[in-house]
């Protein structure tokens, strides 16, 4: 079968194509003209059937990924399920499986059964845990088992996987050279894997290999998420010799993926302050040749922990300013704890919220809800108000729950309301621009 990518260069708008362009206000031939470039990528595995379209990358809304998963402490597929359901009622646009106990097959496909949601994974997990209950010692995951797994996972389902392709012998050597890190080591599936290859002395097959995850990847026509194993883990990390070797490499693998009829992005960058994301994404993006940038929060401080949703919010929303196309939520449990159901919740409204923040810098075009809904709050059209609002549910619960005695007003105010006053003023010379 073919690829999105490669219809797209054939010039044939496919039907996901449509449904991305109609759903971004966009035209079919934008959309198929960047597909081609390898600018735009579409996770959709055809062995799913009734999952949601969602489009990445270039003149695109800025999406958000929740991610769930299962651990030693806490293994429940019944809540896994819930959390997925939870984010996809939240507006989340893409899911990532990342369970790491229980029966992984058997967790997998039952989210992959109760979401509409793209799916995504990161296979080394599943890798690297099932080698450690066979033998009790990861070092000896098997290669050939591993791409195995990737198409057993493939053919499950999943449209998007997280591969961690550009780490090896040379970036463990920058690692080596610069005296490790303040924040160690950020990556479960990235951190495994520097320890395959430093006990056996071998390279990475992923990286060894690439030709043949991509052609895996093709088959299932799922994007290849190149992977952010050195990522940093703490603000004093970011940037350095470690993190930017693997960058280069998967811009690098990115360029030779698409060049194989893949559909690639790029992963990246963890822990990031705020004066460093804008030369981030645009080293990315240079780099890739514009391919779609998928970014872990960014984290931009170190000392959030138990409000890391809007520590990571606040990054987020600068990196969808400058050009990063799909954002991973942060929930309140980050560093903490395994995220429960409201946890998932407050991590995707945070940052859906940072994305909108995001793109209406991006895209001063696109102002036109904002300035609907200012008007509505001006008039006091409270109704007409939660029409636009990203949370109209949560918005209206609050006022009911603190109602006023004035209805055209709120409880903040009451009968010293600015703008009841303002409209009294200047109502005569209002131009209703709705």
């Amino acid at each position: 079968m073919k690829t999105q990518l490669e219809y797209a260069r054939e010039g044939i708008i496919t039907e996901e194509m449509k449904i991305v362009a109609k759903s971004e206000g966009l035209s079919e031939t934008f959309i198929q003209t960047h597909v081609a470039k390898g600018e735009i990528v579409i996770p959709c595995n055809p062995n799913r059937k009734n999952q949601k379209v969602a489009g990445i990358g270039t003149g695109l809304r800025t999406k958000v990924n929740a991610s769930i998963g299962t651990s030693s402490d806490i293994c429940d597929i019944d809540l896994e399920v819930q959390k997925a359901q939870a984010a996809e009622q939240e507006g989340a646009d893409t899911l990532m499986e990342l369970s790491a106990d229980g029966d992984l097959d058997l967790v997998r496909r039952t989210v992959l059964a109760n979401t509409n949601l793209p799916v995504g994974n990161v296979p080394l997990y599943q890798a690297f845990k099932e080698t450690i209950r066979e033998y009790n010692n990861p070092a000896k995951l098997d290669p050939e088992y591993l791409f195995d797994l990737i198409e057993k996972q493939l053919d499950d389902g999943l449209s998007f996987m997280a591969i961690h392709c550009g780490i090896n012998l040379y970036t463990i050597e920058r690692l080596r050279k610069q005296g490790f890190r303040y924040g160690g080591l950020a990556s479960k599936g990235g951190t495994y894997m520097v320890a395959w290859m430093d006990i056996n002395k071998k390279e990475n097959p992923l990286y060894e290999q690439f030709d043949r995850v991509c052609a895996l990847m093709k088959k299932y026509d799922a994007v290849l998420s190149l992977g952010n194993g050195i990522r940093a883990g703490a603000i004093h990390d970011s940037h350095d010799r470690a993190q930017m070797a693997e960058m280069i490499i998967n811009c690098e693998l990115a360029e030779i993926g698409r060049a194989n009829g893949c559909q690639m992005m790029v992963e990246g960058p963890g822990h990031v302050p705020l004066d460093e994301i804008e030369g981030n994404i645009m080293l990315e993006k240079r780099m890739s040749g514009n391919a779609p940038y998928y970014v872990l929060g960014p984290i931009p401080c170190d000392t959030g922990a138990g409000y890391d949703h809007i520590t990571a919010a606040i990054g987020a929303a600068s990196s969808a300013r400058f050009g990063a196309d799909l954002v991973c939520y942060i929930t309140p449990a980050e560093h903490l704890a395994l995220p429960d159901v409201s946890d998932v919740r407050e991590g995707v409204r945070a940052t859906r919220l940072a994305a909108r923040i995001g793109d209406i810098s991006k895209y001063p075009d696109r102002r036109e809800n904002e300035k609907q809904a200012a008007m509505a709050r001006r008039d006091m059209r409270w109704d007409d108000l939660e029409k636009y609002l990203l949370f109209p549910e949560v918005a209206k619960g609050i006022r009911e729950k603190q109602a006023p005695k004035q209805k055209d007003t709120c409880t903040m105010c009451g009968d010293f309301c600015a703008m009841k006053k303002g409209m009294e003023i200047f109502e005569k010379d209002i131009t209703d621009k709705r």
